[in-house]
């Protein structure tokens, strides 16, 4: 027994400096990079180029981009690519933008990317407000503001004569948002001429100075669909109504307890369908939302909605006639984001610790459902980190973001220099 005590005791003592070791070795890397003349050229770069990313944003926050319908921004980013110097410039086939920053060795291509659509519908006022160092409009953080960022930085690269191992893939993706179900990503690590090249993946699209997102938080959505005969509302009373079930899905999914950790949700967002007033109607539909941290839970959630919806339905035929004909349900799946998770080991995680440091800043690892899903399902390194300093009210007409220009220069240096120790900086 004392053998195996000592054996344990040696095994442990020996993990623990070669987790400090990591770090150390993150942060001397991190610490050789700002120090060299070339990012001190590229950090003067972002200083004075702040009021150009507030340019930008403003452009990019201005031209429309609702879900399904990127076309015009993601023209006019690519534009901007082209000006900026970037190679092999295109829109792929899923509607992507694509530039490439060239390495001197090959290898892994690092991702850098930022999602060119918003949740704004067709026809949404994007014009753009600013009251001293906020700006006000509909997407003018998620995702302007990591589309703006990723100019400043390849700006800052040039301007500092930088130059790294592995080609840096810049990437401006559709579908980030809503039923888009993260459609440019997939297309980027599925299909897409980059498939099986890509060992890193960045996704600026979070906010805050102090956090970024290591792991994925998986999401199942449904969009059901409830038929029945229809009818007059008075001449017709008593026949069975798909709103009634439509409701008891609803009603009956708010029983459902869920774990709080890992965080699990759900969430019924939408409805529609039906005549009028005085109609039974003869379709109706529902949207819902799930999410959670842990894909087995998510995996136990998503059979426990869907038995709801039989019981709803079931439970509607048996209470009114059915003389006309009996109530259905037509579940489909309109949104399946992976979970999945970069471990605190990952090279792209330990630098981006380091450069936080490097700051004076001690960052936190938190989940979320972004672009990086995608790669950390598939076991590719992968975080999401801030587009700018601070921000609110995302997803909502009266979006802000912060522009100061000090903590903003602040993490666009964080980024640069976590992002060329990711690729190689030589």
């Amino acid at each position: 027994m004392r053998i195996l005590l000592l054996l344990a005791a040696l095994s442990l003592s020996a993990a623990i400096p070669a987790a400090a070791q990591t770090a150390a070795n993150a942060d001397a890397t991190v610490r050789q990079i700002v120090s060299s003349a070339q990012f001190k050229q590229a950090a003067a770069a972002l200083d004075a180029g702040h009021d150009q990313w507030v340019k930008d944003v403003i452009t990019i926050t201005e031209i429309p981009a609702p879900p399904f319908k990127e076309q015009a921004r993601a023209k006019a980013y690519a534009e901007m690519f082209r000006q900026r110097g970037l190679t092999d410039v295109e829109i792929d086939e899923e509607g992507n933008v694509l530039g490439v920053r060239k390495g001197t060795a090959g290898g892994p291509v690092v991702v850098v990317s930022g999602h060119l659509d918003t949740v704004f519908p067709e026809g949404t006022d994007v014009n753009v407000r600013r009251e001293g160092d906020k700006l006000f409009a509909p997407g003018v953080g998620d995702d302007s503001a990591g589309l703006a960022t990723m100019l400043a930085l390849i700006d800052a690269m040039k301007a500092g004569g930088v130059s790294t191992r592995s080609d840096i893939l810049f990437v401006g993706t559709v579908g980030e948002e809503g039923l888009g179900d993260l459609r440019g990503v997939r297309h980027l690590f599925n299909k897409g001429k980059y498939k099986g090249r890509i060992g890193a993946f960045f996704s600026i699209d979070g906010g805050g100075m102090d956090s970024m997102t290591t792991a994925g938080t998986g999401s199942k959505r449904y969009r059901v669909t409830y038929k029945g005969p229809g009818g007059h509302s008075y001449g017709a009373f008593g026949l069975v109504n798909p709103m009634a079930a439509l409701a008891q899905t609803v009603t009956d999914l708010y029983k459902l307890e869920v774990p709080t950790k890992p965080k699990t949700t759900y969430n019924a967002g939408v409805v529609g369908g039906g005549t009028s007033v005085n109609t039974i109607p003869a379709e109706v539909w529902l949207l819902v939302d799930m999410r959670s941290e842990s894909a087995e839970q998510l995996g136990k959630l998503e059979p426990q909605f869907l038995a709801i919806v039989e019981r709803a339905v079931a439970a509607e035929n048996a209470a009114r006639s059915t003389s006309e004909g009996s109530i259905s349900a037509e579940p489909k799946k309109v949104g399946d984001r992976p979970a999945g998770q970069t471990p605190p080991s990952a090279d792209i995680v330990q630098f981006a610790e380091a450069a936080y440091r490097t700051e004076g800043i001690n960052v936190r690892r938190g989940a979320s459902s972004t672009d990086s899903n995608i790669p950390m399902s598939l076991g590719i390194p992968a975080v999401t980190v801030a587009r700018s300093s601070s921000g609110g009210r995302a997803h909502a007409p009266d979006e802000w973001m912060g522009i100061e220009k000090v903590p903003n220069v602040k993490l666009r240096r964080i980024l640069l220099a976590t992002i060329l120790a990711t690729a190689g900086a030589r």
